[in-house]
């Protein structure tokens, strides 16, 4: 079936099985390997992207599920050669190592920041609560959403 759905912008058409995960479609037909597959089945948030603003699990997801849906994958952040707030304070404080699980939790980092800009530690915590990470240790991804927080806050008060 042919399916019609903006990805991170641009419009786009895929002509896929209505029954193909998204996660597939998005690393295969438009080479976007920043989606990671991990366990294939919704545990590890690695697939996050982010459908009409808000996360989804694009290992969970069929294509038919595209159809004029606005898709935003961690390719699609960065704007003007400049990354997203969240995107650099990963990166500045430390909470990349391996990388595998960024995307995911960059996304889910934004779709909680969109909801709510100033949220407790607490709150940060619960809505990365579905994206795992083997290697951080999660101290210094909560620091740094906390931080990105603070960053777009003064951005929206200028």
């Amino acid at each position: 079936m042919k399916i019609a759905f903006r990805l991170n912008g641009k419009m786009k058409e895929v002509d896929a099985p209505a029954d193909r995960r998204v996660v597939d479609i998005l690393r295969e037909d438009f080479l976007l390997t920043g989606t990671k597959e991990s366990c294939g089945t919704g545990d590890c948030g690695a697939c996050t992207i982010l459908v009409d603003g808000e996360t989804r699990l694009s290992c969970l997801m069929l294509a038919a599920q595209l159809q004029d849906r606005d898709i935003i994958t961690i390719e699609g952040l960065s704007q003007d050669g400049s990354l997203h707030s969240v995107q650099s304070a990963f990166v500045e404080h430390g909470a990349v190592q391996c990388g595998f699980c960024s995307p995911g939790m960059i996304l889910a980092s934004i779709d909680l920041l969109d909801r709510n800009p100033d949220p407790t530690r607490e709150e940060i915590r619960d809505a990365l609560a579905g994206n795992l990470c083997r290697c951080t240790g999660y101290q210094k991804i909560v620091d740094s959403v906390e931080i990105a927080a603070a960053v777009i806050e003064r951005k929206a008060g200028s």
